[in-house]
């Protein structure tokens, strides 16, 4: 596929700065989280940065000035001890890979935020979403940081979160060809552990082959920690414990999605482990069936409202059939269905859409509908990667079975 390099980052500031009106904006880089006593976690990058830069490194910031269509990067200080222990990016290497001549010092980056007030009394940054009060974790603090420092110098501070989301929604063709990449190495992998899965013990020796799987064949790992939740475990959503004995005659969801090239695959099959029931089997057959008919429902200029109400018919009609609720007004469907059925996909695994009101071209979308039953301990659920075309869609992990 083709590199996503300084060309791509150049490109989608030059987009930015059209959204920008003249106006100027700052983009923290994420930095680094404590995992235990002295320790890191894995960094990732805050998905915005790297689109506008291809930055990898904590710490940095990005400038932009829309009017003069300009880019300032923004180098940490670093003490030498952490620059040991830690490693840093040279301004050369910086400037290779984002295509930004420019890079000054976080105190040179004080002196041009204040010049830079003085002709704009409104900064834009990149903040934290509109949502997060429901995350239910603590955020990462360097958008806090940088946020203080704009309100301190600029009269006002607004997000330009949403008009980056707009551009990002839209993927180009180096974007697909990217993700493309990560799907069909995702599907590879779930071929692999289909192929031996009657000979795993538990729940972590799935994941286990999933992780080497995708870094050996040059994946950067895991767009978002795995689930593999054998029976009873697959009814709690989110459930990454992946802890637990497997036992014959349960199905196994298995939620996972490599990362590579910058970009996150996204894909759920349940299995069956050993010989499992009728109403196991028809469970997992009303997923099916719903989840074709959603995804023939995918066209470009189709309102978000009408998709979310054509899938709530089909589901609710599924769950009328499997005997779960006795009519389309009852108010169970959500016990068995509680989840959205799509979600953006891209460098964030939850890529946000930019509030469509209409699917569009280029955009992706998992299509992923599922049944819990928690009192027959009964989940399934299965996932697509489904890219929005001129004409229609395409499904872009269409070959992985969804098959028991």
């Amino acid at each position: 596929m083709p590199a996503l390099d300084k060309t791509f980052f150049s490109t989608n500031r030059e987009h930015t700065y059209d959204a920008l009106k003249g106006g100027i904006l700052a983009v923290p880089a994420y930095t680094q989280m404590q995992r235990s006593h002295d320790a890191a976690f894995g960094f990732e990058q805050e998905a915005n940065f790297w689109y506008l830069c291809g930055i990898d490194y904590p710490d940095w910031w990005l400038l932009l000035d829309g009017k003069r269509r300009r880019a300032w990067l923004v180098a940490p200080d670093m003490e030498k001890h952490q620059e040991l222990f830690d490693g840093s990016l040279s301004y050369v290497e910086a400037q290779k890979i984002s295509g930004i001549d420019d890079i000054i010092s976080q105190r040179e980056a004080d002196s041009w935020l204040r010049q830079a007030a003085r002709l704009h009394p409104l900064a834009y940054i990149v903040d934290y979403p509109s949502h997060a009060s429901y995350f239910g974790f603590s955020l990462n603090p360097a958008t806090r940081d940088l946020r203080d420092k704009l309100t301190r110098i600029f009269t006002k501070v607004d997000d330009f979160r949403p008009e980056l989301a707009k551009l990002r929604a839209i993927k180009q063709s180096v974007e697909v060809d990217a993700m493309q990449a990560a799907v069909d190495l995702t599907m590879k992998a779930y071929d692999e552990v289909k192929a031996q899965f009657a000979d795993y013990k538990a729940e972590y020796e799935i994941e286990a082959d999933f992780t080497s799987y995708f870094r050996r064949h040059g994946a950067a790992g895991h767009a978002y920690d795995p689930i593999v939740a054998a029976g009873a475990n697959a009814c709690t959503l989110h459930y990454g414990r992946n802890n637990t004995k497997l036992k014959k005659g349960q199905l196994v969801l298995i939620d996972v999605g490599a990362r590579h090239h910058g970009y996150a695959a996204d894909i759920t099959r349940t299995y069956a482990y050993g010989v499992v029931t009728k109403r196991q089997q028809q469970v997992h057959e009303a997923v099916e069936q719903a989840q074709r008919e959603i995804i023939e429902l995918i066209e470009p200029g189709l309102s978000i409202e009408t998709y979310h109400e054509a899938v709530d018919s089909i589901m609710q009609q599924a769950l009328i059939e499997l005997k779960l609720i006795a009519d389309k007004k009852d108010e169970a469907y959500k016990k068995y269905f509680p989840h959205a059925v799509s979600h953006g996909l891209g460098i964030d695994v939850h890529d946000a859409l930019g509030r469509p009101r209409t699917l569009q071209p280029g955009m992706v979308l998992t299509v992923e509908p599922g049944i819990y039953i928690p009192e027959q301990n009964i989940g399934v659920r299965i996932e697509d990667d489904i890219l929005v075309t001129a004409k229609g869609y395409k499904n872009m992990s269409a070959k992985l079975s969804t098959a028991l």
